[in-house]
């Protein structure tokens, strides 16, 4: 069975920066391998063109520039907020501002987002919207563990169930 849309598909994977040789970011050698349901926008799109085709056994190398994977470092995607805005009781929380610290963060309409500290001062915290991969050229390297249909819960649900995947 060969990978495509509406199949199951777990890999084992290593992801390097740039090139193979390159800083070692993620693996998954050594335990479970990544699940997922081809084609329903669970992956990075060029992450799953270098997969159409394989079938279990198969290998794959290949490596995706990072305005195709999480997109080019964007600095206007550092924004400076107010130090008091992290208060709580008229004071900050022990830890909370650290940098390199990601803070799970609500806007005013309710919605849901992480900035990580880049910066603190005396009365100011810079604050980094930039996924933390934004800017870096990836590359993967694995070989495909198996291929499957997808249960019809599993499409309903949009991730894979089991092995790999989601434990519900």
């Amino acid at each position: 069975m060969v990978i495509e849309p509406k199949k199951v598909v777990l890999v084992h994977y290593t992801l390097t920066e740039s090139t193979a040789d390159g800083q070692q970011i993620e693996s998954t050698n050594g335990g479970e391998p990544l699940g997922f349901i081809f084609g329903v926008g669970m992956m990075i799109p060029d992450f799953e063109s270098n997969l159409l085709g394989l079938k279990a056994g198969d290998t794959f190398a290949f490596g995706i520039k990072a305005a195709n994977a999480y997109g080019e470092y964007d600095e206007s995607a550092l924004v400076e907020v107010p130090k008091n805005m992290f208060e709580s009781d008229g004071k900050i929380p022990d830890g909370l501002l650290e940098v390199g610290r990601v803070l799970p963060l609500t806007d005013q309409q309710g919605n849901h987002f992480q900035g990580t500290v880049a910066w603190v001062g005396l009365e100011k915290v810079k604050l980094d919207f930039n996924h933390p991969m934004a800017g870096v050229d990836l590359f993967f390297s694995g070989q495909v563990e198996q291929v499957r249909d997808a249960d019809p819960m599993e499409l309903e649900h949009g991730h894979v169930h089991g092995s790999g995947g989601h434990h519900h």
